[in-house]
Parts: C-alpha cells; sequence; structure tokens
C-alpha cells in the first residue's frame, strides 16, 4: 500500500505556476506571429484587387472590340453584363460571373474617358475613399 502512494504523488499533474509560465510562452509566440499573418493578408488582399482590375481591364477591351469604344462612365462595369441602350454590336456578357466588389467590398471605381488613359479603373482601397496609405492606398489600373 506505501508503495502505491508513492507512485501516485510522482504522477502529479503541473502546477499552476508553470501553466501560467506556458501560457506567457504562448501569448508572446503569438504576438510575434500575428502581425506577420495580417500583414500578408493585407498584401493578398492588395494582389487579389489588382487581379481584379487586370480582368476587369480585359472585359473592357473586349467590349471596345465589338462596340468600338469603352463603356462610358454612365454605363459604367454594368455594360460588361447587361447590353447597355442603343449599343447595336454587344456581344456580352463579357465576365462570366457578376461584377466583383474589390476585396474590402466597396464597388470598383469606373470612369471613361479617363484622366490617365482611355478609361480610369480603381479600387480605393480599406477605406473606400481616394488616397491614403497602406491598406487605405488606391490601387489604379494606370500603375504598375
Amino acid at each position: 500500500m506505501l508503495k502505491a502512494k508513492g507512485c501516485l504523488r510522482e504522477r502529479r499533474g503541473f502546477t499552476l505556476i508553470e501553466l501560467l509560465i506556458v501560457m506567457v510562452i504562448i501569448g508572446l509566440l503569438a504576438s510575434l506571429v500575428a502581425p506577420k499573418m495580417f500583414k500578408k493578408v493585407g498584401g493578398a488582399r492588395r494582389k487579389t484587387a489588382r487581379a481584379q482590375i487586370e480582368l476587369l481591364g480585359t472585359a473592357l477591351d473586349s467590349y471596345r472590340l465589338d462596340n468600338g469604344m469603352y463603356p462610358t462612365s454612365e454605363q459604367g462595369l454594368k455594360a460588361l453584363r447587361e447590353k447597355p441602350e442603343g449599343v447595336e454590336n454587344w456581344d456580352g456578357p463579357y465576365l462570366p460571373k457578376a461584377i466583383p466588389l474589390d476585396p474590402w467590398g466597396h464597388e470598383y471605381v469606373y470612369k471613361s474617358p479617363g484622366d490617365h488613359g482611355d478609361y480610369d479603373l480603381s479600387s480605393y482601397g480599406l477605406d473606400g475613399r481616394q488616397g491614403g496609405d497602406g491598406d487605405n492606398r488606391d490601387i489604379n489600373s494606370w500603375e504598375n
């Protein structure tokens, strides 16, 4: 019997101090890793917006080949999915699915004729307003 009690004492669990130390170490590791992960998410959103702008640009070029001009600002990107009034050679839809929102949930901003080319196509970033830095920085069709 005495020997059995000794075995139980050797198999005791972790102390509260040991558990707290482990939790502090895990917290420190998480605080080092989390910012890097969030930075990658922001970068991925910017890359997605750039890819979507290129996709929309290809669809706009197809529209222009059929119709001799880009959709007007009033017709907007909607002209890639639905035939605008008065457009004879429309052969769309020019996008297989609905017009995407940017990765932050905002509509892309389309202007034709544009200030930087035949058309300007932009995402205003996280804040949805023109200008800004970091995740709020604009992504534009005329910039690489």
